[in-house]
């Protein structure tokens, strides 16, 4: 039996913690699906996320982040009306607002990548928590990167969510030390 971060417990978690969790991401493409999901999950559970992750891909093009960005009022209604996602009509305009906002960002650094990872100095920041209170829900690093998204424009990044992105896409390893996903 492998021993895992506490809050790995129901199948999807487990499968999303040990395949996905903490595992740097470079692909822009994806970056932007972890920043929408992490912004709908405000309120949220993640397990409510990750149950309705396929749904997101499929009603958002698959993350194409030039088609989101086009989207009109005809597609903000559709995506009101699609049971495979968080039906919140501000997280909806949040993405197609972050859509345009994302090209803009990898128009200026030649990637959202570069720019994103920029704030971690483009290395993973490796923790040692021993308990899952011990990990903290925002930093420093997840402050200065949500006032410059907000500042940029962009919606649902606050420093909480900031901070979860950044465990997601592996800018930060907060697996506990003595999870066989820590090393």
């Amino acid at each position: 039996m492998k021993n895992r971060c506490e809050w790995a417990k129901s199948e999807i978690m487990i499968k999303y913690h040990d395949n996905e969790w903490g595992v740097p991401v470079h692909d822009d493409i994806k970056l932007f699906e972890m920043l929408t999901l992490e912004g709908a999950q405000a309120g949220l559970t993640w397990e409510i996320i990750l149950k309705r992750r396929e749904g997101y891909r499929k009603a958002f093009d698959n993350f194409d982040v030039v088609k989101i960005s086009e989207y009109s009022d005809k597609e903000v209604q559709r995506l009101l009306n699609d049971k495979g996602i968080i039906r919140n009509k501000l997280k909806i305009k949040s993405t197609i607002n972050n859509a345009e906002l994302f090209l803009v960002v990898k128009k200026e650094f030649g990637s959202f990548d570069k720019y994103i990872w920029s704030f971690v100095d483009h290395k993973t920041i490796k923790n040692k928590y021993k308990k899952l209170f011990d990990i903290p829900s925002n930093t420093l690093i997840s402050d200065n990167m949500s006032k410059d998204l907000k500042r940029r424009g962009f919606n649902f990044v606050g420093s909480t969510i900031c901070y979860a992105f950044m465990q997601s896409v592996g800018m930060v390893n907060d697996h506990l030390v003595d999870c066989f996903r820590y090393k």
